[in-house]
């Protein structure tokens, strides 16, 4: 039986506008990836200012086309950060190539360290992967700088940061190629659902026939009348997105800066809330940063040493918030640990061994950050 929690830790903002969005789709009878993926696609490539985007049926699809077309394979390794869900290491293991674990800069700003990422880098390293944890931009200035001494390519994980922006530049489109996912717990929701971006135009040539097993022209170029038959010209996958989650998407974005302000609003009143606590409260130092803003994904906490987080997540519980843990680091996973056993990430480590994800969604008013705060202050015991 599903926990009737009294606040959940994420929440869907959906309305008539995503059932208008589904019962549109449903009416027309076509149902695979055709003209509203094509809409979606065109939106938020228009919102990223990016040449290109392709919708995806998840994230992890778009991370493994982004390796796949920048050529990554075999004898290759790429950098990657271990405070990440799994499918940031896991893409770059598909194609054969090795991750390279790099370390977070500090408990406080808990993203890849440019330094990490210098000493890293080997003459057999072809890219590195960032990831915007929490919608908060990596250092992307000295991140960029050092890919181009080193010839790097740049994959952004940006499944935290949909509309999210550095130096008013948006996460995803620093880099050679941006990822993002739009599963249920994201800030664009669509159940499954995700979107690669780039500029480069042989990246998405390679994507574009990637993305559905090689193929030349797709069914809805058919039923367009634009093409009879197809070739197929490279050993391709079925990564497509279909139409009702594109539509869902499509209502979904018209939503994206209104709740980001609103997380923007929970977080500040988070951080002020919580300021005389003995928690550790990562990114709080930026509050206020000109040239940062950030998606406001999840609101992480870190929890005073000598506490245990599974006490006070059971305590949380009793009181009826629910609380996560953002992330458990892969290198420490069983099958990472089998791959890499002398991997050892001190940062990255003692951040997740603290760490705590409170609730965070647009849908929260007063009364529920009250209860989680409440509820915080008796699990803490102060």
């Amino acid at each position: 039986m599903m926990a009737q929690w009294r606040v959940p830790l994420a929440d869907l903002d959906f309305d008539e506008a995503e059932t208008e969005a589904v019962l549109h789709v449903l009416n027309s009878r076509w149902l695979s990836m055709g003209g509203v993926t094509q809409e979606f696609e065109r939106q938020f490539a228009a919102m990223m200012g990016a040449q290109y985007a392709f919708a995806v049926s998840n994230a992890t699809q778009a991370l493994h086309l982004a390796c796949l077309a920048l050529g990554i394979g075999a004898g290759d390794e790429v950098i990657v950060p271990s405070l990440s869900f799994v499918a940031t290491a896991n893409c770059v293991l598909y194609t054969g190539a090795q991750a390279r674990f790099a370390d977070i800069l500090s408990a406080d700003e808990p993203t890849i360290s440019p330094a990490e990422i210098e000493r890293l880098a080997t003459s057999r390293t072809r890219a590195v992967i960032v990831m915007h944890y929490g919608g908060f931009p990596c250092r992307m200035g000295e991140i960029m700088e050092i890919a181009a001494r080193h010839n790097l390519a740049v994959i952004e994980d940006s499944a935290h940061a949909p509309g999210a922006s550095l130096a008013g530049r948006p996460l995803g489109v620093w880099g050679d190629v941006g990822c993002f996912s739009f599963f249920s717990n994201k800030n664009l929701s669509t159940g499954e659902g995700g979107m690669l971006v780039t500029h480069r135009k042989d990246v998405a040539r390679k994507v574009s026939a990637l993305r559905s097993h090689g193929m030349t022209s797709l069914t809805w170029d058919r039923h367009q009348g634009h093409a009879y038959t197809y070739d197929v010209t490279t050993l391709g996958y079925n990564y497509r997105i279909d139409e009702i989650r594109s539509a869902i998407g499509l209502a979904q974005l018209g939503k994206l800066a209104q709740n980001n302000a609103r997380r923007a609003e929970i977080t500040r009143q988070y951080w002020q809330a919580l300021r005389e606590t003995p928690l550790q409260l990562p990114f709080s130092h930026l509050e206020g940063a000109a040239e940062i803003s950030p998606a406001y994904h999840i609101f992480p906490v870190l929890l005073p040493k000598e506490t245990s987080r599974w006490q006070f997540m059971d305590k949380m519980k009793a009181n009826g918030i629910q609380t996560s843990i953002h992330y458990p680091p892969i290198h420490q996973f069983s099958y990472y640990r089998r791959i890499f056993p002398a991997v050892t990430l001190p940062q990255t480590e003692q951040f997740a061994a603290r760490e705590v994800t409170l609730p965070l969604h647009p849908r929260m008013d007063k009364t529920d950050l009250d209860a989680v705060i409440a509820a915080l202050h008796a699990a803490l015991g102060n």
